[in-house]
């Protein structure tokens, strides 16, 4: 026995009926089931047919608030006359688990069978074969469900049941007009729409009933009608479903005309909607892999593309792996562009994009659902079980797409979007596939696929300059490459796009034109998103930490943490290891053309506030670095500026190292701006890293630009500084004339006002220089004068440093008992005062000194503890210094392994910080090991 399922037997009998009014059948006879609460009973137990009533529930449910004082004992005596009276009928009340169970089969039961031919319903392919299955389940309604129960658990079930039966009305209409019967529906439909004003789904029902039965006047004077009612009583438009209606029956559309063919006569059809493949697309090997990795699982698959900007190619790698895999696809392949970034800005409906699918794959336009679930599940049952691929293309949301996602696990599905779509993989197992730009190989591979490779060949230059300037971005090379065609150099192109920059690439064809492809992305952003999104391209630096974006957008840590997320998830700006974040070059070019609608207050105030962050940070750490310095203190930083905490000297290094690249960018914004105090502040905050991390050539730009912003500031001692260190800077570069007449400029400045600490300094210099200019006696002259000066200072680190100065020429010029007191005396001091990095420095000092009295030893243990000190400190250009003194007492003991190791290692740092002088010295030198036992010379560089 079965029913309307398409098996054999035909409709079962139906046994017992609670859908208006309890009553058994037992073949043509109704049977008594007694008094009312006797029937109450079964019809409890019949709504949970197959399922255990505890006692209490039925008691509940059968009299409410109000048991009868015995309600267990005259429970039982009911059921006891049940059981007697439905024996004939087969079905049983049995006794179970502390409650009773009615052994019916769901099928026998009139409700149970409702809800099996309405899933059986709406899962047809053929409307007229669902309309029939349909009909069969409403046919099974004779009046109010549990009629003679008045209990709080019926009219629940009562007010449950009345909505599925009028989703089912709703649906036997949908099928109805599907098969053509719009003049036999329109009476009831007619009526239904007038006690339900409001029920935009009937509405538009009765409208295309009235259209297709020649009343067109009628169709949009009931739109107008309907959408009347929902703005006076909900305030609300109607849906875009029936504004579709709407508009459709405005234009006359033909797809509304009726037509008596099954949908299941078009079902068949192949559709084949994919455009062309792309002529020059190139490269994405590792992307093209992951997909034919994708492809190979079982289960629908779903790959978004989510990590490049309009016009990094997304489409282009969709289409170009869809064509190369055509054969997989023998059912074929759809195609939608959800338009969620359209130079329009109106995303596609759903709906709409599913009446193409459902128009694709023959299904007729009248069979057709107006509502989108409806459609929905028309397209999953159309492709269930075929072998088909699913593009779409440019999607705005999750929640667009979804509608349009198969069921089943035959298709497979490939999504692009500018933005992360991280529903689809939570809620659909979606495969991400993030997307970035080309190489410089599958550049210029595309140029050689779009001009020819003679052409690319005959100017090579030009080629890498386009390339260089495009910076992978696909869009921008496929612009350039089609500019070129008709002719054009490549020279004149590259010309063009270094002077002109975006303007090379903007177009009248909103398409092919980055700005405007670039400019459909912010249409999704609030207005905070906006604003930063500008605001970024002006940062200085590379990339950003979310504290300097903080201090740039003047938002709190927390809300730019959810800006930057929503920007990466617009694909606008990249996310990178280390929580920072990254603009292509071309589109932070786009965004800087941003900040001219922003007021200039605002985008003045937020370089400020940036620019100040890392001013304070890096004076912050530059104190943590070197504590005894007497660094000029900068001023208060500006209003909603919070510096990045740093506690304690090794943090402060890591900041420095992350932050390189952006602070001495922030020191060329300040000079843009004018802002001279942070320019000269900038320079001194960074002295002491770009000595540990040997950033020579960046020490000397640094002071370049704060000397001439020292001649902007009222107070002498900055420009006395500024002085002294940028002759620090030509020192360390080895470039003595320099170097020696900008000390002498610093010193005559700090004698005219008296700063003896500048003074003391700045004498200490010169005798460095004089050391690396071969004059080891004027260099102890400055030694003593600093000595000197130091003994009048209350600053027992700088006449240490003093002390050591002189120690260290006594011993270049052979009085070693001089040398080793005062290096003794400076050490003391040093340690005394936990000056980790003055100490180093002594201890190599004493190192140099027992070397030349022959204590080989002793030099050794002197120079391992000062490389100690110069590594936890994180001194780089000193090791290698110290290694290379160190190999020296190593090699006169006879210890040829160990002076080779320090060596190579002091050799592999020289050539990291490009003092090619100490390299080349360091490769004689291990030439000379390798061929000799004696000692190579050596000069002390400090």
């Amino acid at each position: 026995m079965t029913w309307a399922d398409g098996r054999e037997g035909g409709d079962p009998e139906v046994v017992l009926g609670v859908l208006g009014g309890l009553e058994v059948r037992h073949g043509c006879e109704i049977v008594s089931m007694g008094h009312g609460r006797q029937r109450s009973v079964l019809a409890v137990l019949a709504v949970e047919a197959g399922r255990v009533v505890a006692v209490d529930t039925l008691i509940d449910r059968v009299w409410g608030e109000r048991p009868p004082s015995r309600a267990r004992s005259t429970l039982r005596t009911y059921l006891t006359h049940l059981r007697r009276a439905l024996a004939p009928s087969g079905v049983a009340i049995i006794h179970r688990n502390a409650g009773y169970l009615l052994t019916a089969e769901p099928h026998i039961v009139d409700l149970h069978r409702f809800h099996q031919l309405l899933t059986s319903a709406r899962v047809q392919q053929d409307s007229e074969r669902a309309l029939d299955v349909i009909e069969k389940a409403l046919g099974l309604w004779r009046g109010e469900p549990l009629a003679e129960l008045d209990t709080p658990w019926a009219q629940a079930i009562r007010n449950r049941l009345h909505l599925e039966r009028a989703a089912a009305e709703a649906d036997r209409i949908d099928w109805a007009l599907a098969c053509g019967w719009h003049r036999q529906v329109l009476p009831e439909l007619a009526t239904a729409a007038e006690a339900e004003p409001l029920d935009e789904r009937m509405a538009g029902q009765l409208m295309l009933a009235l259209y297709r039965g020649g009343r067109q006047a009628d169709a949009l004077r009931h739109y107008q009608h309907t959408r009347q009612r929902l703005v006076e009583e909900l305030g609300t438009e109607p849906g875009e479903a029936l504004q579709e209606l709407h508009q459709r029956i405005l234009i006359a559309d033909p797809t509304l005309t009726p037509s008596d063919t099954t949908i299941t006569g078009g079902s068949s059809a192949v559709p084949r909607q994919l455009p062309a493949p792309p002529r020059w697309f190139t490269g994405r090997g590792d992307h093209l892999a992951a997909l034919d990795t994708a492809l190979k699982r079982r289960g629908t698959v779903v790959i978004s593309a989510i990590g490049g900007a309009g016009g990094i190619g997304k489409t282009w790698l969709a289409l170009a792996w869809a064509h190369r895999h055509l054969d997989r696809f023998p059912d074929g392949q759809l195609f939608v562009d959800l338009r969620g970034f359209s130079p329009d800005g109106t995303p596609t409906d759903p709906a709409v994009a599913l009446h193409g699918f459902l128009d694709a794959l023959g299904v007729l336009p009248d069979r057709i659902p107006v509502d989108l679930e409806a459609r929905s599940a028309l397209f999953r049952s159309l492709v269930a079980e075929r072998r088909m691929l699913i593009v779409l293309d440019n999607a705005a949301t999750a929640e667009q797409a979804v509608p349009l996602l198969p069921g089943g696990t035959t298709c497979t599905v490939l999504i692009t979007s500018r933005r992360r779509l991280p529903g689809l993989i939570t809620r659909h197992g979606a495969h991400s596939l993030p997307l970035g730009v080309l190489t410089d190989t599958e550049s210029r591979a595309l140029f050689v696929a779009a001009l020819g490779p003679d052409r690319v060949a005959d100017d090579e230059h030009a080629t890498a300059e386009l390339i260089a300037l495009c910076g992978g971005f696909p869009l921008a090379l496929g612009l350039i490459a089609a500019h070129a065609q008709p002719g054009l150099p490549l020279k004149e192109a590259a010309t063009e796009l270094r002077e002109s920059g975006l303007d090379a690439l903007d177009a009248d064809d909103p398409t092919a034109s980055l700005p405007a492809v670039l400019s459909w992305s912010l249409r999704h952003l609030t207005e905070h998103q906006r604003t930063a999104f500008a605001l970024l391209s002006i940062a200085p630096g590379p990339d950003i930490g979310l504290p300097a974006a903080a201090n740039l957008t003047g938002l709190p840590e927390r809300e730019t943490r959810a800006v930057l997320r929503a920007l990466a998830d617009a694909s606008l700006i990249d996310s990178r290891l280390g929580g920072r974040h990254a603009m292509h070059d071309l589109v932070r070019a786009y965004a800087t053309t941003l900040t001219h609608d922003l007021p200039d207050l605002v985008r003045e105030a937020a370089l400020e506030r940036v620019t100040d962050f890392y001013l304070h940070t890096a004076h912050t750490a530059h104190c943590l670095l070197t504590p005894d310095d007497e660094s000029v203190r900068p001023g208060l930083p500006s209003p909603g500026v919070y510096p990045h905490p740093l506690p304690d000297p090794p943090a402060a290094m890591a900041w420095l190292e992350a932050e390189h690249h952006h602070l001495l960018a922030a020191q060329r914004t300040a000079v843009t701006h004018h802002r001279h105090y942070t320019v000269w502040h900038l320079a001194q905050s960074l002295s002491a890293f770009h000595l540990r991390r040997g950033h020579l050539d960046d020490d000397l730009a640094v002071w370049h630009a704060a000397l001439n912003a020292a001649t902007h500031l009222p107070e002498p001692t900055t420009r006395a500084r500024a002085r002294r260190y940028l002759g620090i800077a030509y020192l360390r570069l080895r470039r003595h004339e320099e170097a020696t007449g900008h000390l002498h400029r610093a010193l005559a400045l700090a004698e005219h006002h008296h700063d003896t600490t500048q003074q003391a300094g700045t004498h200490l210099d010169l005798a460095q220089t004089w050391e690396l200019r071969g004059d080891d006696r004027k260099a102890m002259k400055h030694a003593r004068n600093a000595l000197d000066l130091c003994r009048t200072l209350d600053n027992a680190t700088r006449k240490a440093e003093a002390l050591n100065a002189v120690g260290w020429f006594a011993a270049r010029l052979g009085d070693f008992d001089t040398a080793r007191s005062h290096c003794q005396t400076a050490l003391a001091l040093h340690r005394h005062h936990n000056n980790s990095e003055g100490e180093a420095a002594t201890l190599d000092s004493l190192g140099y000194i027992d070397r030349h009295t022959g204590h080989h030893h002793q030099a050794i243990h002197h120079y391992r503890q000062a490389l100690t000190l110069l590594r936890t400190l994180g001194h780089t250009y000193q090791v290698a210094s110290t290694l290379d003194h160190l190999g020296h007492p190593h090699t006169a003991l006879g210890q040829h392994e160990q002076a080779r190791a320090v060596w190579q290692e002091a050799l592999e740092l020289y050539r990291e910080q490009t003092r090619e002088a100490g390299a080349q010295r360091i490769q004689r030198q291990l030439d000379y090991l390798d061929n000799t036992l004696t000692t190579a010379p050596d000069d002390k560089f400090r």
